[in-house]
């Protein structure tokens, strides 16, 4: 699935991964390839992106909204 992480300025990660760990608001959830579209809430906290080889990338991240559709995904981070 393709990911980008964004605030209003700029694009702060874009490129691909398998599984996606996410902050929700209501507690911590996870994404993988083709999930279901859902959106969500993040709070303050760290987003864990791991790749198709298995390599792994964190963000620690202020808060925002999280949106999928079909092999797409975007956080929108507020400022």
């Amino acid at each position: 699935m393709t990911v980008t992480i964004s605030n209003p300025d700029k694009i702060i990660f874009e490129g691909e991964a398998s599984l996606l760990q996410l902050p929700g608001a209501d507690g911590s959830f996870e994404v993988l390839d083709r999930h279901a579209p859902i959106l969500s809430i993040l709070k303050k906290g760290s987003v864990r992106i791991v790749d198709k080889e298995g390599k792994e990338q964190r963000f620690d991240i202020p808060g925002g909204l999280f949106g999928m559709a079909g092999d797409s995904c975007r956080i929108l981070l507020m400022d």
